[in-house]
């Protein structure tokens, strides 16, 4: 059975859209390595995936990636192109980027925090709390900020609250009060 496609409420198919996973922070050396902030857990997975789209002022740049390493405290790579220290220096503050359709498939009740945002949000009762806006980790649990007529928190625990996912749909039904 073919997957069925999933659209953003703009219209955007899920897959083509362009995902935020890191960011350059500085150079490293005088070759053209970068230093690098990861927005992926583990934050190594970033070196997982090629090409990245690397965004500046002047657009959209693609990039592969030749090695990446554990630095100290955090990560550098060298990419193609970016051989000494004046070139890294210019992609200091660009953010990493890919296409969602690079990311791995996931098992049944997986779900990319990306994927959830935008979904409309409601009760089992139909009652519509809002849309995902984004998720945070509080350690114990994500969490879901809902936006509607008011923001709401809602921790994404699995069959205990969030009862089901429709990417297809763009729907997620929740066990939870409104007026909470």
């Amino acid at each position: 059975m073919e997957e069925p496609v999933a659209y953003h409420q703009d219209g955007s198919n899920v897959a083509d859209r362009l995902l935020t996973i890191g960011h350059i922070s500085g150079a490293f050396g005088v070759q053209g390595w970068v230093k690098l902030q990861s927005a992926t857990e583990p934050d190594t997975s970033i070196l997982d995936y090629q090409p990245w789209y690397i965004k500046n002022a002047a657009g959209l740049r693609s990039y592969t990636l030749l090695t990446g390493k554990r630095h100290s405290k955090g990560l550098v790579a060298k990419l193609t192109g970016c051989n000494d220290r004046d070139h890294a220096l210019s992609l200091t503050g660009c953010t990493i980027n890919i296409y969602r359709h690079q990311l791995s498939t996931l098992s049944d009740g997986e779900f990319y925090w990306t994927d959830l945002e935008g979904l409309q949000v409601q009760t089992l009762n139909n009652t519509v709390l809002g849309t995902v806006n984004h998720l945070f980790n509080t350690g114990a649990n994500d969490v879901l900020v809902v936006i509607g007529e008011r923001e709401r928190l809602i921790p994404f625990i699995w069959e205990q609250v969030v009862k089901t996912v429709d990417l297809a749909k763009r729907r997620l039904v929740v066990d939870w009060d409104p007026e909470f």
